[in-house]
């Protein structure tokens, strides 16, 4: 395999991996954290068959990045997830692995070295591929019934200010009318649809249901970290709203409009 990224430091090929379908090209980059005890035993399992999980790159906690399967292919590591109404998200993906124990094991602060050379890598894939800085996503933002990954921990902004992906000061936290699990009316079913409107696979039908609450919490994780509760308080509703505003094209234009693959 040759290298896709000028700073690969090893290569360590994964067996799991296919063509990508329907002549999809990568245009998300899609974050994750692998959740194990160490690098060296996510790498053993991203390259066991029998997991028919994979990435496209692995990052050490000392920043050393591990290619396991070229950019061209498919890796297996969303699973089942959509974004704006797309599905299949590995075969319009590149997917990052980034060592750490997870919510499960303490999870501790990404160190320095290690958001240095994802803030690299990440740099060069959405430079390479023309990835939309709003197509930048968490593993938590495309299934956030399934997954919690990179968690409210890992620091959007360093990557924002490097030029790498969307994301919007949060709006400070205060009192005021919220929503939460349960609520209904169309105050909820507005809330819903901006959440839609961004990428999140909501229903729009005014009920604050389970997945409205993992919708909320996703989205707190990534762009409001400084609480992660699931409730739609003032401050995560303007958030929303500042994000939606500073796209720098609506999310309704014709150009994307939802397409799905088998």
């Amino acid at each position: 395999m040759i290298p896709d990224h000028a700073g690969v430091d090893e290569i360590c090929p994964s067996p799991n991996h296919t063509e990508r379908r329907d002549g999809l090209r990568p245009d998300m980059l899609i974050l994750h954290y692998t959740g194990m005890g160490t690098g060296e035993a996510a790498m053993r399992w991203l390259c066991t068959p029998e997991s028919e999980v994979s990435c496209h790159y692995l990052v050490h906690e000392d920043g050393r990045i591990v290619q396991m399967v070229p950019e061209e292919r498919r890796a297996w590591h969303a699973g089942a997830g959509s974004w704006r109404g797309r599905d299949d998200i590995n075969s319009r993906s590149i997917g990052i692995e980034i060592v750490n124990v997870g919510h499960g094991n303490g999870y501790p602060d990404f160190p320095t070295a290690q958001i240095d050379a994802v803030t690299r890598l990440c740099a060069d894939c959405v430079a390479r591929w023309a990835i939309r800085p709003e197509f930048v996503l968490a593993h938590s933002d495309v299934a956030p019934a399934r997954k919690s990954d990179p968690g409210e921990k890992f620091p959007w902004l360093q990557l924002f200010s490097a030029g790498i992906g969307h994301t919007v000061d949060p709006a400070p936290l205060r009192g005021g009318r919220y929503f939460g699990l349960g609520d209904r009316g169309e105050p909820v079913a507005a809330y819903q649809s901006l959440l839609a409107a961004y990428g999140y696979g909501v229903p729009c039908d005014g009920t604050f249901d389970d997945a409205t609450r993992q919708a909320t919490v996703a989205f707190q994780r990534h762009f409001r970290q400084e609480r992660v509760d699931g409730i739609a308080d003032a401050s995560t509703i303007e958030t929303l709203h500042r994000l939606l505003t500073s796209l720098p094209r609506s999310p309704f234009d014709p150009d994307e409009s939802a397409t799905t693959s088998a």
